[in-house]
């Protein structure tokens, strides 16, 4: 089974991206009654579904604005731009050591997931106006060389950050190379999809 490309099976059988799909065992199962009530809160504040690396995500016009998750010990949202977003409730945590854009609002149960729906609402509707007023994420030096759309998705996607950061620094650099030289966006989120299966195997680019 590969990733799911449809929200509606996510709430049912899971990503796709591992064995676990469709089991008991699948965390997306496990926490299916408050990633619901997120779900329903989510598609309140009027903005799109779709499913991307697996995973339900939420647009405005097209751009990424939040993502559901769910894992071992808790589920919740991932806010894309969360960095920007004023935490007037200290709700959101950095998605791993290493991110420095997503950030995580954590729930451990449908009773929490609304109780804080207000609050949802309040952290969705900030994160949607500072979509739609085009303002970026600066990013660390560091990081200058690694295209968008991989840092996009290392900081929201705990399976692919974990696989990027077991590769070598030279099949790191592979792919930052084949998929930094597309020019546009569209192209280089295509290069990182067929590019996946090599990465999560940790291979590089040009490995078979």
């Amino acid at each position: 089974m590969g990733m799911i490309n449809d929200a509606d099976t996510y709430f049912i059988d899971g990503c796709g991206r591992c064995d676990l799909f469709a089991t008991h065992s699948c965390k997306a199962r496990i926490w299916s009654e408050p990633l619901s009530v997120l779900r329903e809160t989510l598609l309140s504040s009027g903005l799109g579904e779709e499913a991307k690396w697996g995973q339900p995500t939420y647009t405005l016009a097209g751009k990424n604005v939040a993502m559901l998750f769910s894992f071992k010990d808790c589920c919740g949202i991932s806010f894309f731009k969360g960095v920007l977003i004023p935490d007037d409730h200290n709700l959101l945590v950095p998605a791993g050591p290493n991110s420095h854009v997503a950030r995580l609002l954590k729930i451990t149960s449908e009773k929490e997931a609304r109780e804080f729906e207000p609050l949802i609402l309040e952290y969705l509707n900030k994160a949607i106006e500072i979509e739609k007023s085009g303002k970026k994420v600066p990013k660390p030096e560091r990081e200058e060389t690694i295209p968008t759309v991989i840092q996009e998705r290392i900081e929201i996607d705990e399976i692919f950050r974990k696989a990027w950061e077991a590769l070598t620094p030279g099949r790191r650099h592979s792919y930052i190379i084949h998929i930094g030289g597309a020019k546009q966006e569209k192209t280089q989120h295509n290069r990182l999809e067929k590019a996946l299966p090599k990465i999560l195997a940790g291979k590089g680019n040009n490995e078979y």
